[in-house]
């Protein structure tokens, strides 16, 4: 509950804009250290059974799924692969990403929503 109350909390504003910046890995490290102390584990401890055990996404995790939300909440605003160019390939079910030569529209929400989202599973999001 404390995890949830200030942790969580402070890590997760705005992550869907700022979670692939490069002070992210430092604040997964401080995420580790704070499950360890949640825990009282050992420093060396590993923390995947740890999060499972706590219920708690880890920060790439809490990263990935906003993004994919945010595309499944907004689908009209996507389209895919098929829809553009007609052709019958493994990729045809895959979101087309935009032609985007700025860096900072490739980390903004809509780009790498398409992104992470293509990475998914088909049977993850396929009804």
């Amino acid at each position: 509950m404390v995890y949830f109350a200030h942790v969580h909390s402070i890590m997760s504003y705005g992550i869907i804009f700022g979670g692939n910046q490069l002070h992210s890995e430092n604040i997964f490290k401080i995420q580790k250290k704070m499950i360890r102390i949640i825990t009282n584990s050992r420093a060396r401890d590993s923390c995947r059974e740890l999060f499972k055990k706590l219920e708690i996404l880890p920060l790439y995790s809490q990263y990935i799924f906003p993004h994919s939300i945010f595309v499944v909440k907004n689908e009209d605003l996507f389209s895919t692969n098929y829809q553009i160019h007609n052709v019958h390939t493994i990729f045809k079910t895959n979101l087309h990403p935009p032609i985007a030569n700025l860096t900072k529209f490739q980390k903004g929400v809509y780009y790498s929503g398409i992104k992470i989202f293509n990475n998914l599973p088909y049977n993850m999001w396929a009804g």
